[in-house]
């Protein structure tokens, strides 16, 4: 045990306590509950900001001679404010927090400290990232344009941030609720041909200080809904605040900030300040001022496995779960779901309005979304669209998950579409749009291709299911064919494969096309664990197989026949040649050898499209551990760690049992993740 990891601090409420594994991370020390501690055994006290619990801490401190430490949300909050999802970011400080102007705080001495010239070239290209990707504290505004917003057009318009009354951050930085009227009334005075636009808080409510102050003066202001910040800041004449994290947002943006209270970032020669600092301050640059606040004094942890991480990588994982939240702008109603299956989908199903609400039927469903303006999501393609309301399908992904849906493995993968989902070939799905139309850059191309190089090497395919098999032997110069069989009842034959819908005429297919090649039937693991039916058991293959991963039996094929397997895709990017009956949606683009052409597929791609499309630009994906947004390449790393336990499992125990056992170590891991 380290020396740091030796002491031990109390924490001083129970939701310090909920986030104790966060907590001793950051700190790298051990943490227990108080009062259930003595304090004559502990090195100190927690507790948040100015809050009770913080004023506690500092209190018993200082009745036992002990360390008071503060912690707060860092300035990279996550997607939205509370406790509903884990931080992004922690401040840690020692000897006050950044926002009490009143007293010394750990960020003073932080950035009085000297900056290395790596550290200024890395603030100034997370500066740009952060303005470039419009990332705020918070990110679970929309994106509004300001004839949008309702600023009025044609003229100059001043930004005055608001906050909430009674929020501790004012007395903080040597302000009133008076501040806000001076600042106002300033504005008004400097600016008397501008708008005065106000950025309410998200919290504020009727607590808003400067609207009751404009209110009592008799200005006028303009107050937008509800939108992401830096369409108002890269617009503004200039910013005024009085200690709002926005104030320093508004200088990454280029903007002159007038400061009416006193910020870690004012009295630094980068703002016109209203308010003295107690001490005076050198001057600092704005890329100084993030190099200290953003990356000495805040501490980052990964959102999965909440292990520290850097700047970087929480930056990456906030835009994964911005950008794949924005995908849905309105609420969203479900109807006649399983209770499984709304704990399932609900991760996916979280935008910009908040989380999903579940209906007990699919018309009450489409009663309350129409009433709302909101959406209806439903699940498969056997029931038809609300006609009232807008709405979408939702599917499995292609990487769903480390075991079979009909085990119950939660979806780590899904896809949102129309009336056509990428298997119903009847018409148009949004894939087969993005794979016929869409140009992906440079940048998205060669991503997708890194992304199929690491499924390739990492063998992970849907379901991540199987073990090794003792493959069969054949003879040179023989053609080995594998045909990965289907569901008979599945959608994806019904709707996408109109000439052969059975899997033994499909092997009867293969066997008049290739009479001497060694055909292998691969039983579907849904057949073979007995739930579903895979019809009559094809007696024109030499070899009938119903265990084994079926990335060993890709890896022994020469090709693969299929009507409409996701095998045909997962062989595809594998460089097999693939031979298809049916209409996939990887079928058509000159990757595989189509014994029907599709008449309106008629775009020529490549592999890195035909990836990008399906895998990356298509899904939605959440992690496994955390449940919550993450990217493909972060999910194919967790299968394939978890693999070669699971692997182990099977061999020694076989499929069934295995599939058992692991059933039970999902639950387990549910549980306790909650």
């Amino acid at each position: 045990m380290t020396k740091e990891m030796s002491r031990t601090y109390a924490v001083m409420s129970l939701v310090l306590w909920r986030i104790r594994s966060d907590i001793e991370t950051v700190l790298g020390a051990r943490v227990v509950l108080w009062p259930l501690a003595d304090p004559f055994r502990i090195d100190g006290f927690i507790g948040w900001g100015q809050r009770p619990s913080g004023l506690r801490a500092a209190r018993l401190a200082g009745l036992f001679g002990k360390e008071r430490i503060l912690l707060e949300d860092g300035f990279l909050k996550g997607f939205s404010p509370g406790a509903g999802e884990p931080s992004h970011s922690f401040v840690v400080d020692r000897r006050g927090i950044y926002f009490d102007a009143r007293g010394g705080s750990d960020i003073d001495d932080v950035l009085a400290a000297p900056v290395t010239q790596d550290d200024l070239a890395r603030a100034s290209e997370m500066i740009g990232v952060l303005r470039a990707n419009r990332l705020s504290k918070y990110n679970n505004s929309p994106l509004v344009g300001l004839r949008e917003a309702g600023i009025p057009q044609g003229r100059p318009y001043v930004l005055l941030v608001d906050q909430v009354a009674g929020d501790a951050s004012i007395p903080g930085a040597l302000a009133s609720h008076e501040s806000f009227a001076g600042m106002l009334r300033q504005a008004m005075k400097a600016h008397p041909a501008s708008t005065l636009v106000v950025r309410t808080h998200p919290a504020a409510g009727d607590r808003s200080l400067l609207r009751r102050a404009a209110r009592d003066a008799g200005i006028e202001i303009v107050v937008p809904p509800r939108m992401n910040p830096w369409p108002l800041l890269e617009e503004a004449e200039c910013v005024y605040t009085v200690s709002s994290q926005l104030g320093f947002e508004a200088l990454m943006a280029g903007r002159p900030v007038h400061c009416f209270g006193v910020t870690y970032y004012s009295g630094r020669g980068v703002t016109t300040d209203w308010v003295a600092a107690p001490k005076p301050r050198a001057p600092l640059t704005v890329e100084e001022i993030f190099a200290g606040a953003f990356l000495r004094y805040s501490r980052y942890l990964d959102l999965h496995d909440r292990t520290p991480c850097s700047l970087e990588r929480a930056v990456e994982q906030m835009l994964t779960v911005r950008d794949q939240r924005a995908r849905l702008e309105a609420k969203v109603y479900t109807g006649g779901l399983s209770p499984w299956k709304r704990r399932a989908l609900a991760p996916f199903l979280v935008g910009m309005q908040g989380e999903p609400i579940h209906c007990r039927d699919l018309a009450e469903a489409e009663r309350e979304a129409t009433a709302n303006g909101a959406a209806v999501a439903i699940w498969g393609s056997d029931r038809p669209l609300p006609r009232q309301a807008s709405g979408f399908r939702i599917e499995d992904g292609f990487i769903r998950s480390r075991g079979l849906g009909v085990d119950l493995a939660m979806p780590s993968s899904v896809v949102f579409d129309g009336e056509h989902v990428y298997y119903d070939a009847r018409g148009e799905s949004r894939l087969e749009a993005l794979i016929a139309g869409r140009a992906f850059d440079a940048g998205l191309r060669r991503r997708a291709a890194a992304l199929r190089q690491q499924i390739i090497e990492r063998g992970v395919s849907k379901y991540n299911v199987g073990a090794a098999v003792d493959l069969p032997q054949v003879e040179a110069g023989r053609l080995k064919i594998l045909v990965p069989g289907q569901v008979e009842k599945d959608a994806s034959i019904r709707f996408g494969s109109p000439w052969i819908k059975t899997n033994a005429d499909l092997v009867r297919a293969v066997r008049v096309l290739y009479p001497d090649a060694f055909l292998v039937y691969k039983e579907h693991p849904d057949v073979t664990s007995g739930v579903r039916s895979g019809g009559q058991v094809p007696d024109a293959a030499d070899e009938i197989v119903r265990t084994g991963d079926i990335m060993h039996w890709i890896g022994w094929a020469d090709r693969i026949e299929t009507m409409t397997s996701l095998t045909g895709f997962e062989a595809l990017i594998r460089g097999k040649a693939v031979g298809v009956h049916g209409m996939p949606f990887y079928a058509g683009w000159g990757l595989t050898e189509d014994r029907h052409p599709i008449a309106r597929r008629n775009v020529a791609v490549d592999m890195d499209t035909l990836v990008a499309a399906t895998l990356i630009a298509y899904p939605l994906y959440v992690h496994p551990v955390s449940r919550l947004p993450c990217r493909p390449e972060d999910l194919v790393a967790d299968i394939a760690a978890a693999q070669p336990r699971n692997r182990i499992i099977t061999a020694r125990l076989g499929d069934s049992v295995a599939r058992v056992v692991n059933r039970m170590a999902v639950a387990v891991r549910d549980r306790r993740l909650g």
